[in-house]
């Protein structure tokens, strides 16, 4: 129980961005997806764990707590990882090196967004220029004033029933948004604290990352 507010960061091969490089407080908890261990060596960070069957890597790494995976199996080397991180009795998790790649693993990442907040978990995707969360079930989510850009929101899938934008450009209330339809792309931040909820179903949030994600995480959680 004593995870429950610490987070989790699951580091997949990424580009070296300055701005995304975790910095893990004592009680976090950091895991190497496959070559995603290359990524955090160049970045200065230890991993507490590697997992993966690390084809992309292209060796087993040198490490006192290594978790090697067949190649062929049902999880994904990053699936893997956030059960591990749920195991542990995280229930924040950062998702690094998950967007921006291949297509399906990009897709495959975002519904795992989603799966998280069936876990009674939130994570964060977040890659160069773009980070993603999900919410559901009357959870919602406060952006501050001082955001700017895009954020588009969609419905995982079904309905999203009770859906409210606040202080964005095109605000809604109380909506039904539905899984077949992308009402929700391009909307944009004012200037004002910008407030998305949802009181039944599940809604994915992506929004432009500007350099600024670790100074926002804080009050992204949600509670």
């Amino acid at each position: 129980m004593g995870n429950l507010s610490r987070i989790c960061y699951i580091v997949g091969a990424m580009s070296l961005t300055p701005g995304l490089r975790p910095y893990p407080a004592p009680g976090d908890y950091v895991i190497a997806a496959d070559r995603g261990f290359d990524s955090l060596l160049a970045y200065g960070v230890m991993p507490d764990l590697a997992v993966g069957d690390f084809d992309s890597l292209g060796h087993t790494p040198k490490h006192p707590n290594v978790i090697q995976l067949p190649a062929e199996k049902d999880d994904t080397d990053m699936v893997f990882a956030l059960r591990k991180g749920l195991e542990l009795g995280y229930r924040r998790f950062v998702l690094l090196g998950g967007v921006g790649g291949r297509l399906e693993h990009t897709l495959g990442n975002l519904q795992l967004l989603d799966w998280l907040t069936t876990q009674g978990a939130q994570g964060f995707l977040a890659g160069e220029k773009t980070a993603a969360t999900a919410i559901r079930d009357g959870q919602s989510i406060t952006f501050p004033g001082s955001m700017a850009g895009y954020l588009s929101v969609f419905c995982n899938s079904g309905q999203a029933r009770g859906v409210t934008l606040s202080n964005l450009k095109f605000p809604l209330r109380g909506q039904t948004v539905s899984g077949s339809f992308p009402i929700g792309v391009s909307n944009q931040f004012t200037g004002a604290p910008a407030v998305v909820s949802v009181e039944e179903g599940s809604l994915l949030l992506i929004w432009e990352e500007r350099g600024d994600f670790y100074s926002l995480l804080p009050g992204l959680w949600v509670r």
